[in-house]
């Protein structure tokens, strides 16, 4: 499989190289605008991307790989992500996780067979006081019971 950017994304990327001199520091917005391109990370990203900004594929992998907000494999159409950190768990995360994950018949880290959700469990969504929190996508939910997560999937189209 081959991947390329969009001239638009290819713009923009050409507009990430040129605010930051240092070549390394355009790695994780790079790794954003991929993912938004082609809706994941895969391999052929990587290659991609290390080619463009002239580093050496481990090199973009291993950024890739450290942060957990870059998917490595397709997402649901949803992608449903739940902190698990400590905050959200003493607040009942885990209990949440496993209700949402017996809603929605996955697991943590599966996607729905009509490729609707994914589900997630991640370690820190930067919001502790307001916990436990969820993210759908790109929006945040919080101080979350099982009663405004069934709500807020229910909506979901």
């Amino acid at each position: 499989m081959s991947v390329a950017f969009s001239d638009a994304a290819r713009s923009e990327l050409e507009r990430i190289r040129s605010r930051y001199p240092d070549r390394e520091a355009a790695i994780l917005p790079a790794l954003h605008l991929a993912q938004r391109e082609f809706g994941y990370v895969s391999d052929e990203a990587i290659v991609y991307l290390a080619d463009l900004l002239g580093f050496a594929p481990a090199r973009i992998e291993g950024v890739a790989t450290f942060y957990t907000m870059y998917n490595r494999k397709p997402v649901g159409k949803y992608h449903v992500q739940i902190c698990r950190n400590i905050s959200c768990s003493l607040l009942g995360a885990e209990h949440l996780i496993e209700h949402v994950s017996k809603k929605l018949g996955v697991r943590p880290g599966e996607t729905t067979p009509d490729g609707k959700f994914t589900l997630t469990a991640v370690e820190c969504l930067g919001s502790c006081g307001t916990a436990p929190v969820m993210q759908v996508n790109d929006d945040y939910h919080e101080s979350l019971t099982e009663e405004k997560i069934d709500a807020l999937l229910d909506r979901l189209p």
